[in-house]
C-alpha cells in the first residue's frame, strides 16, 4: 500500500532537515528568517512540549522502548487496512514521525528540534519535522473520527435495526 510510503517520506524528511540542521548550526544557535520565525538547533530530551526533559535520563530508554512499540503498533494498524483509508494515512504519517523521533533519541540522546514560531518574548515550543507528521497524522484521524468513516462502507450515522 502507498500510505508506507508516505511513512519513508516523512521519515526521510525529517532525517534529511535535521541532519542539515546539525551540520550548518551550532547547539542553540538560530537564525531570524522573518520577525516571528527562527530556524535553530535545541535538543529535546523529553516527549512534546519538553515533558519529562527534567527527568533525570531514565526518559531516554523509556521513550525509545515507547516510540518503538509504537511503531510496531502503527505498522500493524497499517497493515489491518484494507485500501489507503484516512486512518491509514494517518498511521503512516505519524509511524514516519515516531521513527524520526526514535532515531534522534538513539543517535542523540535526545530529539533535534529547529522550528521556532514566537511572538515577541512567547516562544511555540521548537520542533521538527516529525512533529509534523505525527500532527498531520493525528489530523488526519480526527477528521476521520469526525467523519464517522466505517471499513465497510456503512454510515455511522445509521441506527442499527
Amino acid at each position: 500500500m502507498w500510505v508506507y510510503l508516505l511513512a519513508v517520506t516523512v521519515l526521510t524528511a525529517d532525517i534529511a532537515t535535521k541532519a542539515a540542521i546539525v551540520a550548518w548550526i551550532p547547539l542553540y544557535g538560530s537564525h531570524e528568517i522573518t520577525p516571528w520565525f527562527n530556524i535553530g538547533h535545541w535538543l529535546n530530551p523529553g516527549a512534546a512540549f519538553s515533558f519529562l526533559a527534567q527527568a533525570g535520563g531514565w526518559q531516554r530508554s523509556f521513550l525509545v522502548a515507547l516510540g518503538i512499540a509504537a511503531s510496531a503498533f502503527l505498522t500493524w494498524l497499517i497493515a489491518r487496512e484494507k485500501t489507503a483509508t484516512p486512518e491509514a494515512v494517518g498511521y503512516a504519517a505519524i509511524l514516519g514521525g515516531a521513527l524520526g523521533n526514535v532515531i534522534d533519541r538513539v543517535r542523540h540522546g535526545a530529539v533535534v528540534d529547529w522550528l521556532d514560531f514566537h511572538w515577541g518574548d512567547w516562544h511555540w515550543p521548537a520542533f521538527n519535522a516529525a512533529d509534523i507528521g505525527i500532527t498531520l497524522g493525528a489530523g488526519f484521524l480526527l477528521i476521520a473520527a469526525f467523519r464517522g468513516h466505517e471499513r465497510n462502507g456503512a454510515d455511522s450515522h445509521t441506527p442499527a435495526r
